[in-house]
C-alpha cells in the first residue's frame, strides 16, 4: 500500500480514536467521581484496543498475520500506547509551561508529534510483515524445524 494512503488512514483511526477516548473519559469520570486518573487510563486503554482493532482491519489490512495477533497487540502497547502516554505529558510540560503555549495549541503539537513516532513504529515493528520481525530477530534466536529431532518410531 502507498505510504501516504496508509498514513490518511492511521490519522482516521487516530481520529476515531480521539472521540472514544473523549467519550469514555466522559462516561467513566462519571461514574468514578473523583478518580480521574484511574478513569483516564481506562479510556486509554478503551482507545489502545479500538485503535489497534481499526488499524489491523483497516490501516494494515494488507499485512495478515492472524497467527501473531497478541505479539502484534503487545507491540502496539508497547510503541502507540507509552509513546502516547509519555510522549504528550512530556511534550504538554515543555510547550506550556517552557515555552508558555496555549493549552490547545500544545497538545495539537504534541499529538502531531507523537502521531510521526507512533505511524513510523506501528509500520515497521507493531504491524510489520512477518517478514520483518524475523529479520529482527537474531539467527541464534530462531527454531528451525531442522533442529527439532524427529519423532520416536513405534
Amino acid at each position: 500500500m502507498n505510504p501516504v494512503v496508509r498514513w490518511w488512514r492511521f490519522n482516521l483511526v487516530g481520529v476515531i480514536g480521539m472521540c472514544v477516548q473523549l467519550g469514555a473519559l466522559a462516561v467513566l469520570n462519571r461514574r468514578m467521581e473523583g478518580h480521574y486518573l484511574i478513569a483516564s487510563a481506562a479510556a486509554l486503554e478503551i482507545t489502545l484496543l479500538n485503535n489497534f482493532a481499526w488499524h489491523l482491519i483497516y490501516t494494515w489490512r494488507d499485512r495478515p498475520d492472524r497467527s501473531a495477533i497478541g505479539s502484534r497487540l503487545v507491540r502496539f502497547h508497547l510503541t502507540n500506547g507509552l509513546v502516547s502516554l509519555i510522549g504528550n505529558l512530556a511534550l504538554m510540560r515543555l510547550l506550556v509551561q517552557g515555552a508558555h503555549m496555549p493549552v490547545l495549541v500544545a497538545n495539537g503539537i504534541a499529538i502531531l508529534c507523537c502521531s510521526i513516532l507512533n505511524f513510523l513504529l506501528a509500520d515497521r515493528w507493531a504491524f510489520a510483515a512477518s517478514s520483518r520481525i524475523a529479520a529482527a530477530i537474531p539467527r541464534s534466536n530462531l527454531v528451525t524445524l531442522s533442529a527439532v529431532p524427529p519423532p520416536a518410531p513405534d
